[in-house]
């Protein structure tokens, strides 16, 4: 312990006792928070509001080291053995109590019981944990997942499991980049949904896990994910807020238009041609709340919400940090699951490419479209990410926080109040042009309408659809054979 960090003050790792209580219970509800979460130390000989070195005598030092060791070894279970030494900062002698990440979790205080007796460290301070919070600790000391357990009082049948199989395989195909990724998808079947935990078989009949109801948005479980946009850069001011239920996969898609429809869209010029770009990765955007859906938890009843201000888009995950997970391992790439089920779900569905590369990849996205680097707050209740609008280069920006633009870039979102140039249009661009505005006249006629009125083939109209839908600037409703449009301006 050097003199900075004493001057640093306590944190969610660091606590200072002046001296060793009388009532041991004072300073053991830290010893069992910081086993409950990623480990801390409790520093006796320091006074916790001024910071000053307060020290203990040679001859009672040792006698105050065994009464921490006896204390903590009778008021904790399961067992906590601390790392208990002397250290010596600024010429005084001080007492370090170091207590390691514990894995038979939950901790607790024998004599206030599990119900009364689980603490958690929170903003640098101990509480009492919740109910979801020590349930969350139960499945992780005995290493479980919440999502492969069964989910009581759900029932399916063989339809709604042939119906997610189905959803699945389709899933999976959609979300497949190439047309050798499509080749190789199988179908999925029962036995696969048993093996990773959605189906729990039990004397030759399929029960349902959580992960069942959870990708499917069956009433056995409430899974939302609210979306907002704010008037300046708190909520004190919402333009639209809106909910999204159903399917995890559709949950996804529809915060992710939802982010697309509230962020500005520039143009850049590459070659002859002009490239619509948002001003945030949608790659990037994508991906985050796809790793929001999947690494969340489920026994925490708030919901993922994705919220859009003037400076920045902000994604918040129910729950803290997983067990052996901290903020700076998840940045390298460390993949810490919490959801095993829903993982390997979403890995068949293409929507996880390689495990622990998402966030490493979404930073690299963001940084290379000239924003700063995301930003990462908590972990300890819930995980917050922040990413930026306005570049931080602004030689090279395409446009910065309040919505103007520079150099030859501009945008199209003139209702906005942003700037934009005249770009000439090619004779492709051209068409796309005139594609829109047919299907604005007309946002339920077939393609051959479309091909037809603009004189080319179907085949090129679908080219075009696909290359919409793509970029975000066109949403399918309804079905196949019966579409409806919806431009996104």
């Amino acid at each position: 312990m050097t003199i900075e960090e004493i001057l640093a003050g306590e944190s969610k790792n660091v606590e200072f006792k002046e001296n060793l209580p009388e009532k041991s219970i004072k300073y053991m509800k830290s010893v069992v928070a910081f086993a409950n979460g990623t480990g801390g130390k409790i520093i006796f000989g320091i006074a916790d509001k001024t910071r000053e070195v307060v020290g203990f005598d040679k001859e009672e030092v040792f006698k105050k080291m065994d009464a921490i060791a006896n204390a903590v070894s009778d008021s904790c279970e399961p067992a906590i053995i601390p790392d208990i030494t002397l250290q010596t900062v600024d010429g005084k002698t001080v007492i370090v109590v170091e207590v390691s990440e514990g894995r038979q979790r939950p901790y607790y205080i024998k004599a206030l019981g599990r119900d009364g007796g689980v603490y958690v460290r929170v903003a640098g301070t101990t509480r009492l944990a919740d109910e979801y919070m020590v349930k969350e600790l139960l499945f992780e000391g005995s290493n479980r997942y919440y999502d492969q357990a069964l989910c009581t009082g759900l029932n399916v049948t063989e339809e709604d499991i042939d119906a997610l199989c189905k959803a699945m395989k389709e899933q999976a195909v959609r979300n497949a980049r190439t047309e050798e990724q499509k080749a190789v998808i199988k179908d999925v079947g029962r036995q696969q949904l048993r093996s990773w935990g959605i189906l729990i078989e039990r004397e030759g009949k399929d029960y349902p896990s959580n992960a069942f109801a959870i990708l499917t948005g069956n009433v056995g479980l409430h899974v939302a994910t609210q979306c907002g946009v704010f008037k300046g850069t708190t909520k004190a001011v919402f333009v639209d807020r809106r909910e999204y239920t159903g399917p995890l996969w559709e949950q996804i898609d529809e915060a992710f238009q939802f982010v697309l429809r509230n962020i500005h869209l520039g143009a850049t010029i590459v070659g002859i041609y002009r490239q619509d770009v948002y001003e945030i990765p949608p790659d990037a955007i994508r991906e985050l709340i796809i790793n929001a859906m999947v690494h969340r938890s489920y026994l925490d009843h708030g919901t993922i919400q994705v919220a859009v201000y003037d400076n920045r888009l902000e994604i918040t995950s129910p729950g803290k940090l997983p067990m052996g997970q901290t903020m700076e391992r998840m940045k390298e790439g460390y993949s810490k699951i919490r959801n095993e089920a829903l993982a390997h779900a979403f890995a068949y569905m293409n929507l996880i490419e390689h495990w622990g590369s998402g966030i490493p990849r979404i930073i690299d996205k963001v940084k290379a479209a000239g924003l700063r680097e995301p930003e990462f707050i908590g972990g300890e209740v819930d995980l917050r990410i922040n990413i930026y609008r306005g570049q931080v280069d602004t030689n090279n920006a395409m446009i910065n926080a309040n919505g103007t633009g520079n150099g030859i870039n501009g945008v199209n979102d003139t209702e906005n109040g942003t700037n934009s140039i005249e770009v000439p249009l090619n004779k492709e661009q051209t068409q796309i042009e005139k594609l829109l505005q047919l299907i604005e006249k007309n946002p339920s006629a077939t393609q051959s309408y479309y091909a037809e009125e603009i004189g080319v083939s179907k085949r090129t109209v679908s080219r075009m659809f696909a290359s919409l839908q793509e970029k975000g600037r066109l949403v399918q409703n309804g079905t196949k054979r019966k579409a409806n449009w919806i431009i996104i301006r």
